[in-house]
C-alpha cells in the first residue's frame, strides 16, 4: 500500500514529494478555474494531455530504434534513436481543442496557457519553452488562414494543421532533443529524428483529420456556419 501511495505522490509531485500540499492545491484551484470558466469534461482531458505529452518525452521510457546498419548512411548518424510512442497521440490535442473551442469559445486559449504553466512543473523548462512556442506557431497559422482564405471552417482546418504542423513540430523535437542534451547526456538527435518527425505529424494530421470530418458533417446539417472563424 505504501507503495501505491508512493507512486501518486511522485506522479502528482514529479518526484518532489514534499510538494504535494502546493501541487494538490495548484490542481485544484486549476479545476476550479476551469469550472468557472464553463469548462467541463474535454476542458479537463485537455489540460492534462498536454502536460502528459511533454512529460513524456523527459522520460527514458521510449523504444529505442538503431538504424546503424539499414539507413545510418542516408541519415547521416550512426546514433541510435529514442521514438515516444505517445508522439502518435499528438493528434488527440487537435480534437480536443476543437471539443473545447465548442464548449468555451476562444477561452480555450486559457486553458493552452494553464496547460503549459503546468508543463513547466512537469517537464524540463527547455520542453515546457518548445511546446510553448510550438502552440503559438499553430495558433498563429490558424488565425492567418481563418482570417486570409474564404475556404469552408473544415477546409481550413485540414489547411492550417498543413501549413503548421512541419514547422512547430520542428521546434518542438528540437527542444526536446536539447532537453534530453542538457538534463540526460543523450547524443543529439535522439529525440530529434525521422521517426519521431513523421510519427508526429501524422498524430496531428490525423486529428484535423478527425476534426474537420466532424465539422463538415455539422455543417451540412447546418449547425456550423462554413465561414466562422
Amino acid at each position: 500500500m505504501d507503495s501505491v501511495w508512493n507512486e501518486i505522490v511522485g506522479a502528482l509531485t514529479n518526484g518532489a514529494p514534499d510538494q504535494l500540499w502546493l501541487a494538490l492545491l495548484g490542481l485544484a484551484a486549476t479545476g476550479t478555474l476551469i469550472w468557472l470558466l464553463k469548462g467541463r469534461t474535454w476542458a479537463y482531458i485537455y489540460v492534462a494531455l498536454i502536460p502528459l505529452l511533454n512529460w513524456s518525452f523527459g522520460k527514458s521510457a521510449a523504444i529505442e530504434i538503431n538504424l546503424t546498419e539499414t539507413l545510418g548512411p542516408y541519415l547521416g548518424t550512426a546514433t541510435p534513436i529514442l521514438f515516444n510512442p505517445l508522439t502518435i497521440a499528438t493528434g488527440m490535442v487537435f480534437v480536443l481543442r476543437d471539443f473545447v473551442q465548442r464548449e468555451m469559445g476562444h477561452k480555450v486559449l486559457i486553458l493552452m496557457a494553464l496547460a503549459i504553466a503546468w508543463s513547466f512543473y512537469y517537464s524540463w523548462a527547455v520542453i515546457a519553452i518548445a511546446s510553448a512556442t510550438a502552440f503559438a506557431i499553430s495558433e498563429s497559422v490558424d488565425w492567418l488562414i481563418y482570417t486570409f482564405t474564404k475556404y469552408r471552417l473544415s477546409t481550413r482546418i485540414l489547411l492550417s494543421s498543413a501549413a503548421a504542423s512541419p514547422i512547430d513540430t520542428t521546434v518542438f523535437l528540437y527542444g526536446a532533443d536539447l532537453a534530453r542534451q542538457m538534463n540526460l547526456g543523450d547524443p543529439p538527435g535522439t529525440m530529434f529524428n525521422v521517426a519521431n518527425f513523421v510519427f508526429f505529424i501524422l498524430g496531428k494530421m490525423v486529428g484535423a483529420v478527425v476534426v474537420s470530418l466532424m465539422i463538415r458533417a455539422r455543417e451540412k446539417r447546418g449547425e456550423v456556419d462554413p465561414a466562422a472563424a
